[in-house]
């Protein structure tokens, strides 16, 4: 009977501690054989950072105006809010929308259809040596290569983005967060000039 009660009490103790392990850090970059992202199936789960319509870096005219939904995982954006950085192997989905104004009983405005692609930003410095890497998918697409370090997309983050290669100064919920931290880069809210 003792022998029976101490495994009872062993049991319960194990349970205690699993249940108040920490959960493990997870969604995490995927990658395949190749070193191709996987591209993540729930992100849409994710926490929803901002959305922008018709957003466009370039001073040249834009062509179809998409909606831009940013997500990050829900652990990388609790790491954010404690220290105003962002942890590694965080992920940025940007889910890119086509835009509609006639539906339903819409009379004006716009409203978000279909998913016209993914961009993805990572910041894993095991797998990218400059730290943050960039993947374009289209609609259907199941893996991605990295862009080269030098793409647009790099080279707008590095030069343009307020905290590390991210673009907060578009999340208003998280630039008082990197303020409060001293991690915002006020210069790159500058607003600059079109030529």
């Amino acid at each position: 009977m003792k022998l029976l009660l101490g495994f009872a009490v062993m049991f319960a103790f194990c349970l205690v501690l699993l249940v108040a392990a920490p959960e493990e850090n997870s969604p995490k970059p995927q990658y395949d054989a190749k070193g191709k992202l996987l591209r993540p199936a729930d992100y849409r789960d994710w926490e929803f950072l901002s959305a922008g319509y018709g957003m466009n870096y370039s001073p040249a005219p834009g062509g179809h105006e998409l909606f831009t939904n940013v997500f990050v995982q829900r652990w990388a954006y609790e790491d954010f809010l404690k220290s105003g950085k962002w942890p590694e192997q965080s992920m940025f989905v940007i889910d890119e929308r086509d835009a509609e104004s006639r539906g339903s009983i819409n009379k004006k405005g716009h409203f978000q259809t279909d998913l016209m692609g993914l961009a993805i930003e990572v910041k894993d410095a095991t797998r990218n040596p400059d730290q943050w890497a960039y993947y374009g998918f289209e609609p259907n697409d199941k893996t991605a290569q990295a862009m080269p370090k030098g793409n647009e997309c790099w080279s707008c983050h590095d030069q343009h983005a307020a905290v590390e290669h991210t673009f907060v100064q578009f999340y208003p919920t998280l630039k008082p967060v990197a303020k409060k931290f001293r991690t915002y880069n006020e210069a790159r809210e500058q607003v600059e000039d079109v030529k």
